[in-house]
């Protein structure tokens, strides 16, 4: 069995472009012909509300952590797009009721109809909680989208504790794919000054070609397309087509050509 290639995208902050780039970054994967899956676990739903999905009771991802018997891959729906699903999030998920258990989530990639895919996409929700927790002991790679601001380089501190713990316990496997800055612009002295301090916190090598601001990403979240969709010439479209690009080139399960899987 192949497992697909799981990337978690996760900042402690909220409002840090991390639903922007799961959705956006899924949808350029897609066009390219690998088979992807986005996995809402944010229970404000952005994730499935951005790809036209909506959500069915008993069907969301957050089943996952009241049932041990949910399969996740039977609540994949199709988006309008070829090679593109969503799971989508339960907005009413509150925790209560749920099973403590780490692993909840990787067992579910363990699964054989899990081999369709090529790559996972998860979206997670900011809070400190079992949800994040278990994203990061399933995922393969995490990116960190932030914002060129003090508060969102304090949840990428926040969520750095979280990636060494779990290497160091339940995921020793876990990589980090890279610090995303968004709407960052060169011409702000801010923002220069804070993506120089990430640069010397984590290593420069780990900083991606940012994200420019583009008034047309908020308005595909509002079309619920992805951007390459709604306006194919943005900005915004260009700059998550050569993320995808600089991603690929670095690692080699998110480059390489699918195989023919069955449906």
């Amino acid at each position: 069995m192949t497992r697909p290639f799981i990337l978690a995208v996760s900042n402690r902050k909220g409002g840090s472009g991390k639903t922007t780039t799961a959705v956006n970054l899924a949808a350029e994967w897609a066009a390219r012909g690998r088979r992807v899956l986005v996995v809402d676990l944010d229970t404000q739903g952005h994730a499935g509300f951005g790809l036209g999905v909506d959500p069915r009771p008993g069907y969301t991802a957050h089943e996952v952590f009241r049932d041990p018997h949910f399969d996740l891959g039977a609540a994949a729906t199709a988006t309008a797009w070829p090679n593109l699903w969503c799971v989508p999030a339960d907005t009413l998920y509150d925790g209560s009721g749920a099973l403590a258990d780490p692993a909840l989530l990787a067992g579910q990639f363990r699964r054989p109809e899990m081999e369709r895919y090529d790559i996972v996409v998860l979206d997670t929700p900011p809070s400190l909680d079992l949800v994040l927790t278990n994203a990061m002991a399933a995922a393969d790679g995490l990116l960190i989208p932030l914002l060129a601001h003090a508060l969102s380089v304090e949840g990428v501190k926040q969520l750095s504790r979280l990636f060494y713990k779990t290497v160091t316990t339940s995921n020793p496997a876990l990589k980090l794919v890279g610090l995303l800055p968004i709407m960052a612009c060169e011409r702000i002295g801010h923002h220069r000054a804070v993506l120089a301090d990430i640069a010397h916190q984590f290593g420069a090598e780990r900083v991606l070609r940012p994200i420019r601001n583009d008034i047309r990403l908020a308005a595909a979240f509002s079309e619920r397309q992805p951007i390459r969709q709604f306006s194919p010439r943005a900005r915004g479209a260009l700059d998550y087509y050569l993320l995808a690009d600089e991603l690929a080139s670095s690692w080699p399960r998110l480059s390489h050509e699918p195989k023919n899987k069955v449906s």
